[in-house]
């Protein structure tokens, strides 16, 4: 049990080298606008199959220096909240 958790931790999800979410958020913005341009404007794919392929690169790349990148894009999204404070003060608080 312990080399599993051990082994999740040191080696997080990946597509095709790069991290899970950036390459999904990559992948799920692009193709839409791809289809969208060549429906209503008869557009070339190839000019979003070669920015899907650079922006990919670019995201491998970050992925090789922080191999953790969707672990802390998921924990943000969670921890980025506004507090309600319970008593005026002037600024934010921690309270519930």
């Amino acid at each position: 049990m312990r080399e599993m958790i051990l082994k999740a931790v040191a080696n997080p999800p990946k597509i095709l080298w790069g991290p899970f979410v950036p390459v999904l958020m990559n992948l799920g913005i692009q193709f839409p606008l791809m289809f969208m341009a060549i429906g209503i404007g008869d557009i070339n794919p190839l000019f979003f199959l070669i920015s899907v392929l650079v922006i990919h690169i670019i995201i491998v790349a970050f992925g090789i220096k922080e191999p953790h990148m969707s672990n802390m894009l998921q924990a943000y999204g969670q921890t980025y909240r506004q507090t309600k404070n319970l008593y005026k003060v002037k600024g934010m608080k921690f309270a519930p």
